[in-house]
């Protein structure tokens, strides 16, 4: 794994994906790179042990076929040699096949580690030659035979027995051209000293044959690799996704615990720090309230004051905090009840309307008429209004104005609208007043009080009853915040009831 360097940890990010992946195929290559320089045939050992055992599973299942076509060639021969000849032909070509057989059943019985790959690639070789020159033998009995049909029963033999070695033998080349050589050898020696046109042509047709034989043996080994190579490279990718899987595993399971470590720390400290705080908010206001008598010294007054305050926004922070968490883990329980949203918007323009007042802000609230009522959470949908408003009305400056639109959306639910004329929030900034504790670059240099938990905290409100959350915002031209409830929300006015009938006595 990549070392994490001082200046991610200072980020407080881990290490770069892209360094991590350029690092592992970087190492991938030098392993490749050091395998072909030890290995004989260029490639890695692995494909080296993929390419003999290719070999000896083709010659074990093709042994049955070439002893056969041994056995019909032998009986074919004995047209124009005697019986003990083709049978002592036949032999030497059947004990040949069966070495090599041997040696392939005593290659696959050893375990990888324990082969020595260019031994067994020369043994190999030589059962081939050996294989190839018993084949060849045939030419030296029919050296002598001038009956007709000889020529073309000996060439044609020899060939199919060449297209059967290039088929068998192909994963190793050097096996090929052991098995072939005796063979072209024993052809070439054979039409030598024959010049009518039979002979030079069937010669020349061997010849040809041959070559194509030998570029087909090349054609072969390159496919073989080719395939081997897309295998390993397939059993690579399947490993490392088997290994991102576990290491996806272990990373959520460490989530989901140091999530419920989480939780079990804040349902603690929250308990911890609000009976402390119940007491200093309560003493502090018998105190700033001057139940008790006056004070001696008129700072005191507004020293309790100031411990008030201060216990206030601690308590208000907790209580974000705890909102937050909760909503974040699923455990926030809606208590959905039908409510008016315009009454919910005017109920919290009232709370602050003292604090717009104090800061010359005009608040102007747009309706449309008779919204029906909706299906929420009131103390949730009170608290998004809240936020959104009190953000506002916290950066808008000294005689500003505020907007506040409630109505229905286009797909038939409705919305809550607040727009400010404040300074706005650069686009760059957007995301990082959306995060948990993030403050934008305005609020940091006016010092303005917050947590940095009032946006997350109403997006996760509105999510948690279907709807959707939308800030746009440009410096020097103002912000503009928006919520919306869904239309199944809605609640449909149902029709009266009819009145009964009175009938008459």
């Amino acid at each position: 794994m990549a070392e994490v360097t001082a200046e991610q940890v200072q980020r407080g990010r881990g290490p770069d994906p892209a360094a991590v992946a350029r690092r592992k195929l970087l190492t991938r290559e030098v392993k490749t790179v050091r395998e072909r320089l030890t290995s004989s045939t260029g490639l890695e050992r692995a494909f080296d042990n993929e390419l003999l055992r290719s070999f000896a599973q083709y010659r074990i299942s093709g042994s049955v076929g070439t002893m056969v076509l041994a056995l019909a060639a032998a009986a074919a021969a004995s047209l124009w040699l005697p019986v003990y000849l083709a049978a002592s032909w036949c032999g030497l070509v059947l004990a040949s096949s069966l070495l090599i057989v041997a040696l392939s059943r005593r290659y696959l019985a050893k375990r990888p580690e324990d082969i020595r790959r260019r031994r067994w690639r020369r043994l190999f070789a030589l059962a081939e030659g050996l294989q190839g020159l018993s084949w060849a033998a045939l030419l030296v009995l029919f050296a002598q035979v001038d009956a007709a049909g000889a020529k073309i029963f000996v060439t044609t033999m020899l060939l199919i027995v060449s297209a059967l070695t290039v088929m068998l033998s192909a994963s190793i080349p050097i096996a090929v051209y052991a098995g072939l050589s005796p063979i072209i050898l024993g052809i070439m020696l054979f039409f030598w000293d024959k010049r009518d046109i039979d002979s030079v042509t069937m010669a020349l047709m061997a010849a040809s044959a041959q070559l194509f034989f030998i570029f087909l043996a090349n054609r072969l080994y390159a496919s073989s690799v080719a395939t081997i190579r897309f295998r390993a490279e397939k059993d690579a990718l399947i490993a490392e996704l088997e290994t991102a899987n576990a290491n996806s595993d272990e990373a959520r399971r460490k989530a989901e615990e140091a999530n419920l470590a989480k939780s079990r720390f804040l349902a603690t400290m929250s308990h911890e720090l609000r009976t402390p705080l119940n007491a200093i908010l309560g003493f502090s206001e018998v105190m700033k309230n001057e139940i008790f008598g006056t004070h001696a010294n008129a700072a005191y007054k507004e020293y309790s004051s100031d411990i008030h305050g201060s216990g206030q926004h601690l308590l208000n922070l907790i209580n974000e905090i705890l909102d937050l968490s909760r909503i974040e883990a699923g455990k926030y329980e809606l208590n959905e009840e039908a409510l008016s949203l315009t009454g919910v918007v005017d109920d919290c323009r009232h709370m602050l309307a003292m604090r717009a007042k104090a800061k010359g802000q005009t608040i102007r609230e747009l309706a449309e008429p008779e919204l029906p009522r909706v299906w929420a959470d009131e103390r949730a949908i009170r608290q998004v209004v809240l936020n959104i408003l009190s953000n506002a009305i916290k950066f808008t400056p000294q005689g500003g104005e505020i907007t506040i639109k409630i109505g229905w959306t286009a797909a038939g639910g409705q919305y809550v609208s607040v727009t400010d004329t404040g300074p706005g929030i650069p686009e760059n900034e957007i995301p990082i007043v959306m995060q948990s504790f993030g403050r934008g670059s305005l609020a940091i240099k006016t010092a303005e009080q917050g947590s940095g938990l009032g946006l997350p905290i109403v997006k996760g409100l509105i999510e948690l009853h279907g709807g959707g959350f939308h800030l746009k915002s440009k410096p020097r031209a103002g912000t503009e915040v928006t919520i919306t409830l869904p239309a199944a929300r809605v609640m449909d006015a149902l029709p009266a009831l009819p009145e009964p009938r009175v009938r008459a006595a």
